[in-house]
């Protein structure tokens, strides 16, 4: 028997909640704002309030789990 291969995309397995919260750790809520310009990250932040907004708004979760990618291969 066999193991599967490891999943070669970088994504598998992080919550988004998981990766919001690393890069808020790592760059702040000014430095998230400045990356990704959304309302949710410059007026009155919170993970909660970022989770909802980045579930229901595809293009801006894109650039979210883009920047996570990015900051992850530059480590």
């Amino acid at each position: 028997m066999t193991t599967p291969p490891a999943s070669r995309d970088p994504l598998h397995g992080v919550t988004l909640e998981k990766l919001l919260t690393e890069l808020v750790a790592e760059l702040g809520w000014d430095g998230m704002a400045d990356r990704v310009d959304v309302r949710c990250f410059r007026f009155d932040p919170s993970i909660k309030s970022s989770l909802a907004f980045l579930r229901k708004t595809p293009w801006a979760r894109a650039k979210v789990e883009a920047l996570y990618v990015a900051r992850k291969r530059t480590i």
